[in-house]
């Protein structure tokens, strides 16, 4: 059905190998499996945020390790203790699944990293359906999960189970990182990562399938993120807050320090006025900007979802660059001045701003903290205010960016005309992933973000849903990068081999 439908619209198919064609029938056969499947996962309130629903995510862990063993692959589910709540309870931390499923010395090793817990969900948030309980309407699979991340860890298991109940040779070895906090920050994962590097020894590639197509309909690889620097500017002028008629006019008020501090760190064209921020930037490459010529990105509708009438810059290409590849600052708010409706003429003995900086590779966080730092030190100097000052960083997650051209990128793309009838838009994310740049630093291994997952399955939002065509074409699209993997890994080995013996 889904090669009619790319026929129909007048899109050229890279014609599937015999062996892709039985592996595809299977999985359109079986689809009905797949989605009872996602169904039974979805229906496990595996939230990870709130203590009380800790045992389903301990269930839902549980469940995942049931269905790799059914595989035949081999599971250690890892303790990890426990964490301590603000409140002071302990709470045990899910297990951390380690698979593994064959170990033919020939064949390459992929490992795969997903999640199973999820974000909070209630009806009564404004879902139009259940949210435990997977609802297909208009082809769209409704569920807390189901794209972020239980549908593609699935379609992952459903492409290995695939070869296996064909009893075909699996083309890769597989090994599988499974969690349940990621939602809730991975609490222990980085720390297991380093204690079981062994675990890794064999590895030769990474995929991590938890993200979305920056389109509704085109396929798309990620190949970098930003990171993020969080910062608080405190000031204070003494220990408790005043009356503007008795002290106002005659004291340095910190609320009207911390606005011109705010008022200093970025210009009205969105660009950050703190000196050197922009000086490790890599240069736009010409091979790079023709990356962003193709991309398919709905620029009206992007502003329509923002819900503002204009953005800084008018054309896809602008747009983009200043989301994935330059440096952005945002304001995101002030503690401990008065916000509640009405007037309270009050003035406030200290002040927390708090603002972040999406930071882009090459950007060195101690570099960026100095410079905030100097920056705001400077602007305060020359305000001869005898308030006191701080300014701390207690969040920074580093960047992450990796090579388009590495193989892992090559067989997902030729795996993705295979399926989907096109060449997959080679996008960044904005935003932060510290899971990519977590195992790029622990592993040193060959990665790369698959996501199966379109633009507006709304993940962490309402009505959160993956499409029944993106869950099984994303089936086949993993089967057929088991397959374009293997064949490029032993002709890269074949090809050093050769040059080795000349």
């Amino acid at each position: 059905l889904s090669s009619v439908l790319l026929f129909k619209a007048g899109m050229s198919l890279s014609s599937p190998s015999a062996l892709e064609a039985e592996i595809f029938q299977y999985i359109d056969v079986h689809q009905s499996d797949f989605i009872k499947d996602l169904k039974e996962w979805v229906a496990v309130e595996s939230d990870s945020v709130q203590p009380d629903l800790r045992k389903e995510v301990i269930r839902m862990m549980a469940l995942a390790a049931d269905r790799l063993a059914a595989l035949g692959a081999t599971v250690n589910l890892v303790n990890l203790g426990s964490h301590q709540l603000p409140d002071g309870q302990d709470l045990p931390l899910p297990p951390v699944i380690l698979g593994e499923l064959g170990k033919d010395p020939q064949n390459p090793t992929v490992c795969f990293y997903g999640h199973v817990d999820v974000q909070p969900a209630k009806k009564e948030d404004g879902w139009k359906t259940d949210p435990y309980t997977l609802t297909e309407i208009d082809g769209n699979l409704y569920g807390r999960g189901a794209t972020d991340n239980k549908g593609p860890v699935l379609a992952w298991i459903n492409a290995v189970e695939t070869f296996r109940a064909l009893k075909l040779a699996m083309p890769v070895n597989f090994k599988f990182v499974i969690e349940g906090m990621e939602e809730a920050g991975s609490l222990g994962l980085q720390k297991l990562l380093e204690e079981n590097q062994c675990f890794f020894s064999d590895v030769d590639y990474i995929v991590i399938s938890d993200n979305l197509w920056l389109s509704k309909r085109k396929p798309a690889l990620t190949y970098g993120s930003r990171g993020n620097a969080c910062f608080l500017v405190e000031v204070e002028c003494g220990d408790k807050d005043l009356h503007s008629g008795t002290f106002g006019g005659i004291i340095h008020e910190p609320l009207a320090d911390l606005i011109a501090l705010l008022g200093s760190l970025v210009d009205p064209t969105g660009r950050i006025l703190i000196p050197g921020i922009y000086d490790s930037v890599a240069a736009l490459t010409e091979e790079e900007r023709k990356l962003y010529e193709s991309i398919e990105f709905d620029l009206e509708e992007h502003k329509n979802n923002s819900g503002v009438k204009k953005f800084l810059y008018g054309t896809k290409e602008e747009i983009l660059l200043h989301l994935w590849r330059y440096p952005s600052l945002s304001i995101h708010g002030i503690e401990g001045a008065f916000h509640e409706p009405g007037i309270k003429t009050v003035i406030p003995a200290k002040v927390i701003g708090k603002f972040s900086i999406r930071q882009v590779p090459s950007m060195d966080l101690s570099v960026v903290k100095q410079q905030v730092v100097e920056h705001l030190e400077s602007v305060f100097s020359k305000r001869n205010s005898p308030n006191k000052l701080e300014v701390s960083m207690p969040l920074g997650a580093k960047p992450w960016l990796t090579d388009v051209n590495d193989p892992l990128y090559k067989a997902a793309k030729r795996a993705i005309k295979t399926v989907f009838g096109e060449d997959p838009d080679f996008i960044r994310d904005g935003s932060t992933i510290p899971i990519a740049r977590m195992f790029q630093t622990v592993t040193q291994k060959s990665m790369m973000m698959f996501p199966i997952g379109a633009a507006d399955d709304g993940e962490h939002s309402q009505n959160e849903k993956i499409s029944r065509h993106n869950y099984i074409e994303g089936t086949k699209v993993f089967a057929a990068f088991f397959l374009e993997i293997s064949k490029l890994h032993r002709h890269l080995h074949e090809t050093s081999n050769t040059e080795t013996n000349n």
